[in-house]
């Protein structure tokens, strides 16, 4: 695979929220030629900013969006989008589904291009660059985006457009599902007499193994609201549609990591 292109001129990159902002230190500390913008600009730190989506935008090879939801890329997309350069490469690594893709690319100026790049992974890795990217798109815009998102971490070419956006819904269905699961077995376990660390022990050397190591982590900052917005991506389904519902009945740990969900509806 052949992923040489001409020296990036400029990198804008829209988003410093959680993820965000390490993400774009990574690439001024790789010297790459960087842009930034942020809704609150006291986030930028001492990354070069811009005072608005479309100032950040002019000139850049490739834009870089890292926001919270569907409407949050639409509404930032349509600061930028008639600012983008001739040839520009999009890549929206927010986490909104197929289907807000669909209506992105279809926002596209002639002559620009979009690739979906969700990521997994939380702040830690998003610091150190082991985030695990899901990237869907056109096969030669694949190619010019895998110089940049190698800086991010592990680059898994999911197919056309969209397919990466699609991939993270189904991901994050089974994982948040599981953990929520998780959180109303040991409900049972409490009902039974049984020790957690015993119910967590045996989950844990079995098939669950993943969903008990996510669910105990101490380390990850994925907010429950944020958990909750991404089975509401996925569309529907009793299991996914119930897991949501049930998170949503927590409102008090919103913006705690999704770790905590596990006590919470363990207590009911």
């Amino acid at each position: 695979m052949n992923t040489e292109h001409a020296p990036l001129r400029k990198i804008a990159f829209l988003g410093l929220g959680r993820m965000g902002l390490p993400m774009a230190r990574r690439l001024a500390a790789a010297a790459l030629p960087l842009t930034v913008w942020n809704r609150s600009p006291e986030r930028a730190g001492d990354l070069p900013r811009a005072a608005s989506p479309a100032e950040a935008v002019e000139g850049a090879d490739v834009v870089i969006t890292m926001l919270t939801d569907p409407a949050a890329v639409q509404e930032v997309a349509g600061h930028f989008l008639g600012h983008l350069a001739p040839g520009a490469l999009w890549i929206d690594m927010s986490s909104v589904g197929p289907q807000a893709v669909a209506a992105l690319r279809e926002r596209l100026p002639a002559g620009t291009s979009l690739v979906d790049a969700p990521v997994l992974g939380s702040v830690g890795p998003a610091a150190n660059g082991t985030l695990t990217i899901y990237a869907g798109g056109e096969s030669a815009d694949l190619d010019r985006a895998q110089p940049v998102l190698e800086h991010f971490g592990r680059v898994l070419r999911c197919g056309g457009p969209g397919s990466g956006a699609a991939l993270k819904v189904v991901v994050m269905g089974a994982v948040v599902a599981g953990v929520t699961a998780l959180g109303e077995a040991l409900a049972v376990a409490d009902g039974f007499g049984l020790p957690q660390e015993l119910a967590l022990e045996v989950l844990g050397g079995g098939p669950l193994a993943g969903v008990v190591a996510r669910a105990r982590s101490r380390e990850s900052d994925f907010p429950v609201r944020l958990a909750a917005k991404d089975l509401a991506l996925a569309g529907g389904g009793r299991v996914l549609t119930a897991a949501h519902e049930v998170l949503l009945s927590h409102p008090g740990i919103a913006d705690e990591d999704l770790s905590r969900a596990v006590e919470a509806i363990r207590r009911g």
